[in-house]
């Protein structure tokens, strides 16, 4: 009743009669319920909520087009207002009432607007039967109930102003770094305390110094300075230990208003739960009415706070699992009746903080999914053979939902039924480093069980210990941590797996991964890390487990471009640096380890390389990263290990300190020319073998005469990119992969 008499005074300010008329009229409508001289029924919801429609149309018009509108709309119009009419008056409602809403029902009711700062509504609020143009709030001397002050003062403490998205990014990254530096107090007062310990022992040295002396005259000099030293150490030691309690205090106070600061930052990207889901009853409600169903939806921890970010990201999930459930998991009123259930259908949409995750929890009490029939959908579709899928376990069986293109509905209708649905739910789930998963109960419904982080600006993170360096899982993309023993790896076909759950599972040094060299051993077993995708399961050895630990996001710098197998950084608590991983990335690099062959067995600290010919290496020689990284990925693409020089002597250097079985060069780079390089390497004693590739866009005969004098094996223009002329010459000099 607020909201329409706001409204209306509102529209009277800028002259939209039509406005006036639908808010009066509803208006009207409300006191009457709030008299309870009109009990409001579902079909005179349905009515108002044309009402609502109207009004969500004539806000979303410009003011240009608007007399247009109106005209267009003026006898929907005229004929809403006479149906909302005989609701008050309870005479029947003229078939014009039925005409469907000028602006698609799945279209949120506008939020409520405040009145106008120029109009406060009066309390108590005008009945129906007072005049319309008493009704209009008066500017003098506005009254204000004890609820409309505690509405203002509401609103007062949740005004709001504008802030780019850069700037609270970075104001989170100052805030991480103020608890950091915070961190570091406890610290540097340890310091302080081993200083006063030396002191104390300095003091301790000069007494035993002057008890020595003694009190012969020969050392009265010596005693004296002795003397004052020792006052002077006990001067020293009493403001040390005064100025240590002072640190104490301010680093309590500092770790305190730090955590606060924390806390307030990580507050701004937050939002109530209930922002995310406001269109969702009226949208339930609309595809009830649609498909003849009755279906009531419940939302349980509006007030949970959740990142903008991923609230935003869950309205098209969310959507999709109402929709299915209205559509495929609800029943009709009389089937319902049948079974013993109500004649309305329940939807329940819960959100909830639990262990550092935001648990959002979706159930109907519908049919349910018979397990019978899905094992039979997979057959149908030749997912899977009749022996694995008997086998499957329930929570097996339910992941095949999530696949694209994947539906349990006999038929294709417009609100749901093509398969796309619970794949985009996992799609976005997955995107912000969450879990999804469903729980069947046969006739009584399914649950929608997601498991979200509760910022993406702030990760939980599992650390581990590689080469001395800490880097971290993002705690929702790993299955489990094990520690395995090292008879329990199996070798199959030339790989290693271990059992785990009845299952193999593939096994992969990290050092490999990330080409560094290991160093660590292991003797009280192996640290192993496993992850997956939809597909495969890798169990990632890692040299130490370190736990658990929240790290606040960083981007990369851009200038860096993609990372391979990282996602982002961090900085710990003590300030160490660290690197987190991208685990779909890194899966990606494991599958193209496994094609090329480039694992390697883990055996009592060992690495055994799994193949017997090793892997043509190639070094990359030129000044533009362009042509650098499209030659780097034309050979990768052949399966040759690359690295790159950025120049000349970056390339002498290389070839000088590692093994290399081709050198490619470009001709013009900066301190050492590719002519310069091919006349150092074939001259050195141990690399004139070395075959050597030129590439320049200097295609003259001249010039290519001078590249093979020098001693190139290949002079090549930059055009055998567009053909075979490259890769032909690197298979002629040094084979193939």
């Amino acid at each position: 009743m607020r909201a329409a008499h706001s409204i209306k005074g509102g529209a009277r300010v800028v002259e939209l009669d039509a406005v006036v008329q639908i808010s009066h009229i509803m208006e009207d409508c409300f006191v009457a319920a709030q008299t309870s001289r009109l009990a409001l029924t579902s079909d005179h919801i349905d009515i108002l909520l044309q009402g609502v429609d109207i009004l969500t149309g004539i806000a979303g018009t410009s003011g240009h087009e608007m007399a247009a509108w109106l005209n267009d709309h003026q006898e929907q119009i005229i004929a809403l207002a006479t149906t909302i009419k005989s609701i008050l008056t309870g005479k029947p409602a003229p078939e014009q009432s039925t005409v469907s809403p000028p602006v698609p029902a799945s279209i949120p009711a506008p939020t409520p607007a405040p009145a106008p700062p120029s109009e406060p509504p009066k309390s108590p609020a005008p009945t129906r039967t007072q005049p319309a143009a008493k009704a209009v709030p008066k500017r003098s001397k506005p009254e204000k109930s004890s609820g409309a002050s505690a509405q203002l003062t509401q609103e007062e403490r949740d005004r709001m102003i504008r802030v780019t998205a850069t700037k609270i990014e970075r104001l989170m990254g100052l805030g991480g770094e103020v608890v950091v530096s915070a961190r570091w107090l406890p610290q540097f007062s340890e310091s302080l305390l081993s200083l006063k310990k030396s002191h104390n022992e300095l003091f301790t040295l000069l007494e035993k110094l002057q008890e020595l002396l003694g009190d012969d005259d020969d050392f009265r000099q010596m005693r004296s300075l002795a003397f004052q030293a020792r006052e002077k150490t006990r001067e020293c030691s009493l403001s040390l230990a005064d100025h240590l309690n002072q640190l104490d205090v301010f680093t309590s106070t500092s770790a305190n208003l730090s955590d606060r600061l924390y806390h307030e930052v990580i507050g701004v990207r937050m939002r109530p739960f209930a922002d995310g889901v406001q269109r969702f009853p009226r949208m339930v409600r609309d595809l009830a009415k649609q498909l003849g169903k009755k279906v009531r939806l419940e939302i349980v921890g509006k007030s949970t706070d959740v990142d903008r970010d991923i609230l935003e990201k869950l309205d098209a999930p969310l959507t999709h699992l109402i929709r299915n459930a209205i559509d495929h998991g609800i029943e009709m009123p009389d089937v319902r009746r049948a079974a013993g259930k109500s004649a309305a259908g329940m939807l329940r949409l819960e959100a909830v903080h639990r262990s550092g995750m935001l648990m959002i929890t979706f159930s109907d009490d519908g049919q349910g999914i018979e397990l019978t029939h899905l094992r039979q959908k997979i057959l149908d579709k030749g997912m899977a053979n009749a022996s694995i899928v008997d086998n499957l376990s329930e929570t097996e069986l339910m992941e095949f939902l999530f696949l694209p293109g994947f539906s349990t509905s006999e038929t294709i209708t417009e609100i749901s039924g093509r398969g796309v649905g619970l794949d985009v739910v996992h799609d976005m789930v997955h995107e912000v480093g969450g879990i999804i998963r469903a729980v069947p109960s046969a006739g009584k419904g399914v649950s929608f069980h997601l498991e979200l982080p509760l910022t993406l600006s702030v990760i939980r993170t599992f650390l581990v210990e590689i080469a001395g360096e800490p880097y971290a899982f993002p705690l929702a993309r790993i299955d489990r941590c094990l520690m395995i023993e090292e008879a329990a790896l199996e070798t199959v076909e030339d790989r290693q797996y271990f059992r785990f759950d009845n299952t193999n599972i593939a096994m992969v040094d990290i050092h490999d991964i990330l080409e560094i060299e290991e160093s660590a051993s292991h003797e009280h077993g192996l640290p192993v890390v496993v992850i997956s995708d939809r597909s495969n399961a890798y169990g990632v050895l890692v040299d130490t487990f370190i736990g658990e630990c929240d790290l606040v996001v960083r981007p990369i710098d851009q200038r860096l471009g993609k990372v391979p197998d990282i996602s982002a950084v961090a900085v710990m608590l003590d300030g160490a640096p660290v690197l987190i991983f991208d685990v779909d990335d890194m899966l990606r690099s494991v599958d193209k380890m496994v094609n090329v062959k480039r694992l390697r067995k883990i055996k009592e600290g060992v690495e055994e390389t799994l193949v017997t010919a090793q892997v043509k290496r190639v070094l990359v020689v030129d000044d533009s990263i362009t042509v650098r990284e499209m030659e780097r990925k034309i050979l990768e693409n052949q399966g040759y290990h690359v690295d790159v020089a950025v120049d000349g002597m970056d390339g002498w250097n290389a070839v000088r300190t590692e093994a290399f079985d081709l050198v490619v060069s470009d001709i013009d780079m900066p301190r050492m020319n590719g002519i310069e390089l091919v006349n150092n390497i074939k001259q050195h004693e141990e690399l004139k073998l070395l075959p050597v590739i030129i590439i320049s866009y200097k295609d003259t005969e001249e010039h290519r005469l001078q590249g093979l004098d020098a001693g190139a094996n290949y002079y090549l223009t930059k055009s055998s990119f567009q053909d075979d002329s490259f890769i032909n010459a690197v298979v002629d000099l040094i084979g193939e992969a």
